[in-house]
């Protein structure tokens, strides 16, 4: 199987554009807009991967709040989190 970055950038980008809410869709559309061509491809499958937490625990997360699930520290979430909106 080969691996098309391209692809998985737009999957990405739409993926962080809607989310269901609209503070989130706002947070992580200019989050994943910022970084995403600085990424390297495992950076970018740690993105996807982080992409697929529910809104209320990425909420959270960014927030210091507690969460419901542990979130797996990575360059994606330290970045996330030091991200200044």
């Amino acid at each position: 199987m080969s691996f098309n970055i391209d692809e998985l950038k737009k999957k990405i980008i739409y993926r962080s554009n809607y989310r269901g809410t609209k503070e989130m869709d706002k947070l992580l559309g200019k989050f994943v807009k910022k970084y995403i061509n600085d990424l390297h491809e495992k950076d970018l499958i740690d993105l996807d991967k982080f992409l697929n937490i529910d809104d209320t625990n990425l909420y959270n997360f960014y927030n210091g709040f507690q969460t419901e699930i542990e979130i797996e520290k990575n360059n994606i979430s330290l970045l996330f989190k030091s991200f200044k909106y």
